[in-house]
């Protein structure tokens, strides 16, 4: 949630946050209602003070009708008060809720997503002496992904992965826990891009497949809901990325100052419903109802917190860079960002097979939009206490990782070359 000093002090704020993130709130109810729940509250105060009071009053002694009679007035006023209070606090609260996060300045303002803004460009697309096929055409003739049999098991939407494609993806994922937890190329990246950050390496983290509805409606991450994966008759959701079950890890919690950053490299089996796709992306494994997905998350204090995003954004294209797959990064529109975030951007790797470029990556800038609600703190030096903010961004979404690959590393025999830098973590198998 956004702090509710804003919403007192600075409404015009929010009412552009809403309007450039077109969301729909109602603003100047929010409004109302946070002055009637102000008012109702400190009357509620004052009648449990009042009526503590007379209570001290009768204690020890004879009982005054008089105190008796007021004593009983002022209960059932407050109980029609504290009830009035409840509904009106749970109304405030809904639509408190759906404020969305204020963009950054530099976000630009757009009502739609062809409105983000390309601000690199690295890399020729890939060159071929022969017609290209896409990731779907070379894995079935190898054998490497089999739908079919996926859809008789699971439904669409689900693929089995075999043979040399899994061993491709678990060099992926060795390499970049490798990348990311050596300080050395933490610290290149930082310097690279002039942060002023701590050059900590990652921890990996292997967390819950499952998160219960608190935690997941605390980091906003749990509409729309009909995208989610509820367990029947239990208090469980199947996560829909790493970050979701990250930064909700440490909810309650106060962190030391000398401890921060924390940053956290989880891989996850995460699940989306993929409402409103259907007829797209058939074809191969681009969106699928379950993937396999490496997120990095942090937990940072205000001040170091930006550039802890364009630290990410740094790592997204270091990692790209050493698959020497071509790329571009957007610069994600208001429209775009999403409800929690202030800033947000992705990567997108050129595909030959299609001709064009798709979404690889996407960090995001949370500032301390979900930390207020998750109650996820810092202590600083002097002893004082404020929430920390949160960043997280796709190392690699796996799928879309092998896709990219297959598809600029094809051979016209459909033989698939191997990056260099994934080539030890095969024994040194240059082709697959």
């Amino acid at each position: 949630m956004i702090d509710i000093k804003i919403l007192r002090s600075n409404p015009e704020i929010v009412a552009k946050a809403i309007a450039d993130k077109c969301a729909k709130v109602d603003l100047d109810l929010a409004i109302k209602l946070d002055v009637e729940r102000i008012e109702l509250k400190k009357k509620v105060d004052d009648l449990r003070a009042e009526r503590n009071r007379l209570s001290d009053m009768m204690k020890g002694g004879k009982p005054d009708p008089e105190l008796i009679a007021k004593s009983k007035a002022i209960k059932e006023e407050l109980a029609g008060l504290e009830e009035r209070f409840e509904t009106v606090e749970a109304e405030f609260m809904a639509i408190y809720k759906k404020i969305p996060n204020i963009p950054t300045a530099d976000t630009p303002v757009g009502l739609s997503e062809d409105e983000n803004v390309v601000v690199r460009v690295c890399g020729e697309p890939t060159k071929f002496s022969f017609e290209p096929k896409n990731h779907a055409q070379i894995a079935e003739i190898r054998g490497w992904i089999d739908k079919d049999r996926a859809a008789n098991v699971a439904g669409s939407r689900f693929a089995y992965l075999k043979g040399e494609l899994v061993r491709l993806q678990f060099a992926l994922i060795n390499w970049v826990m490798d990348s990311l937890g050596d300080e050395a190329v933490i610290a290149a990246i930082v310097k690279e891009h002039g942060l002023k950050v701590s050059t900590k390496p990652f921890t990996p983290v292997l967390p819950p497949f499952m998160i219960k509805t608190a935690p997941y409606d605390a980091m906003d991450r749990l509409e729309p809901r009909e995208d989610r994966y509820k367990i029947e008759g239990q208090d469980l959701w199947l996560q829909g990325s790493a970050e979701h079950v990250l930064g909700s890890m440490h909810a309650n919690e106060i962190f030391d100052e000398s401890v921060m950053p924390v940053r956290y490299l989880g891989y996850a089996t995460s699940f989306r419903g993929e409402a409103g796709t259907y007829g797209k992306d058939m074809e191969g494994i681009i969106r699928m109802h379950q993937f396999d997905k490496m997120e990095m998350e942090s937990f940072s204090t205000a001040e170091t917190s930006h550039d802890e995003h364009l630290l990410f954004s740094g790592i997204q294209e270091w990692l790209m860079q050493k698959l020497e797959i071509p790329y571009q990064k957007l610069q994600k529109c208001t429209f775009d960002i999403g409800k929690p975030n202030a800033k947000g951007s992705d990567i997108e790797a050129w595909l030959p097979g299609q001709g064009k470029y798709r979404e690889t990556h996407t960090a995001d800038y949370m500032t301390d939009y979900q930390s207020r609600r998750l109650q996820t703190r810092v202590r600083r030096a002097d002893g004082s206490l404020e929430l920390i903010h949160t960043n997280d961004a796709t190392a690699f979404a796996c799928g879309r990782a092998l896709v990219a690959i297959i598809e600029n590393y094809q051979n016209e025999d459909c033989t698939v070359r191997v990056p260099k830098v994934l080539q030890p973590y095969l024994g040194g198998k240059a082709v697959l």
